[in-house]
């Protein structure tokens, strides 16, 4: 959870950023949030995260994207992890249909699929790392081996032939599209690197998951392939890199034992059947 003092942070660049609470703060063990006004009246948010190697650059891309597919950054302080924000609403994709939600996703990855920046990490390293975590997974875990070999096969397979890499907003999901008043949808919280497009579709799996009660194999093969159909991307590709991803989700989960390991598992294996 963040330090009981955290929300000292936020306070001192309310002051520091001539701002004025616009609302409830919001607390989470990732950030604090709080709605302000600037001093020229502007809705806002200021949002400052803990310390996070997945969202480290998140004010970088932010600022490269301008606006265009996500929310506009108005002011950053990396050193306290912290972004002022254009306000959106509080409506998610969660409001609209399946199909509808994967068209606005393939939408705004269009957008915010820019040339590579060199202050990201890149995939390709990570995913090399992640056949060598696979590979050494006891075979008696809670994760089918099955699984976990096809993972880490996959993982060689993609981190071999790696294609040209393109800026990635790392988590994009129906939580984290929110509608908007400049535009219908706007995209936060990204935690990029530079990569392959196809990396991108696993978040939208397992988040909604209640629309797949009763049919979980149906319902996450046909979201995927409305995901690999809106955005034009390879099925192959597309189910191979969620595959890796999914699995190791579920590796993180270990220790947990609970509901959300449970679900990647029958996630993985919906997508490997």
């Amino acid at each position: 959870m963040r330090e009981p003092d955290s929300m000292k942070a936020v306070q001192e660049l309310v002051d520091a950023w001539a701002l004025r609470p616009d609302g409830e703060p919001h607390r989470s063990p990732r950030a604090d949030v709080l709605p302000v006004r600037t001093a020229d009246g502007v809705a806002a948010v200021l949002k400052v995260a803990a310390p996070d190697e997945a969202g480290e650059h998140a004010h970088l891309v932010l600022r490269r994207w301008g606006g265009d597919g996500a929310v506009r950054l108005l002011r950053a302080d990396p050193h306290r992890h912290a972004v002022l924000l254009e306000r959106a609403c509080t409506a998610d994709l969660s409001t609209v249909s399946d199909e509808a939600a994967c068209g606005v996703v393939a939408d705004l990855f269009r957008r915010l699929h820019v040339p590579a920046m060199p202050q990201l990490r890149s995939l390709t390293a990570d995913v090399a790392a992640s056949a060598r975590e696979l590979d050494m997974l006891p075979r008696g875990s809670a994760i089918p081996h099955r699984l976990v070999e096809h993972a880490a096969a996959l993982a060689r397979e993609l981190s071999a032939d790696a294609p040209h890499e393109v800026v990635l907003h790392g988590n994009l999901h129906h939580a984290n599209v929110l509608a908007a008043r400049r535009v219908p949808w706007l995209a936060i919280s990204p935690q990029p690197c530079n990569g392959d497009p196809h990396y991108e579709l696993a978040p939208m799996l397992w988040h909604g998951w209640d629309a797949f009660a009763g049919n979980i194999r149906d319902g996450i093969r046909g979201r995927l392939w409305m995901l690999v159909e809106h955005t034009g991307l390879d099925e192959d590709r597309a189910r191979a890199w969620t595959l890796v991803r999914v699995v190791l989700a579920a590796v993180r989960e270990l220790s947990g034992g609970g509901e959300e390991l449970t679900r990647y598992v029958a996630l993985a294996k919906a997508i490997q059947d």
